[in-house]
């Protein structure tokens, strides 16, 4: 596990996943799911 050295730096954006590289940059890449929310299934009769 790693270590926080400072908080809030980076501002994220829904759907997106952020790591940091070999080179020490942070990065930013798009999710599969995209970060949408589940829709909520209709209930049948």
């Amino acid at each position: 596990m790693g270590t926080i050295i400072v908080k809030n730096v980076v501002k994220r954006k829904p759907g997106f996943l952020y790591y940091v590289d070999g080179k020490g940059n942070v990065c930013e890449a798009k999710m599969s799911r995209g970060g949408k929310k589940k829709k909520t299934a209709k209930k049948k009769k």
